[in-house]
């Protein structure tokens, strides 16, 4: 109980941003705001790697909307690099590129988390949603 009740109290007292996601744009030098950048975009790719596959466990049975999924995902996937490559365009070749590029990519994925997510929570019955529920 007592190693419990220290534990807790020591949490409480880590200072607001050890606790929260950095922001990596607070930081002070270039180098530091691209490692963060890309650490944070790595998160989010890990995670849209879950949700992705928990979704194609799901269609496992359903080889045609499975196919559909992945050809979403590949259009998606084209599409982010793309609007991404573009959106950075202007800063290429300079020490703030990789910053530009992974925040770009890092909102993009967060993006297509929240919809892999809601396909996930469909409920039985849903005709709108191709992913069968959990059961």
């Amino acid at each position: 109980m007592r190693v419990t009740a220290f534990a807790t109290a020591l949490i409480l007292a880590m200072p607001n941003f050890v606790l929260a996601e950095q922001n990596c744009g607070d930081l002070t030098n270039q180098t530091d705001m691209n490692i963060c950048a890309g650490k944070a975009y790595a998160k989010s790719d890990a995670e849209l790697n879950v949700l992705y596959k928990q979704i194609e466990a799901r269609l496992k049975d359903d080889a045609d909307t499975k196919k559909l999924l992945v050809s979403a995902q590949k259009a998606w996937i084209g599409y982010r690099d793309a609007e991404c490559n573009f959106s950075s365009s202007t800063v290429t070749g300079g020490t703030v590129y990789p910053f530009i590029s992974s925040t770009c990519l890092d909102g993009m994925t967060k993006t297509r988390i929240e919809d892999l997510k809601g396909y996930l929570k469909c409920t039985e019955g849903d005709m709108s949603c191709p992913v069968p529920s959990a059961n």
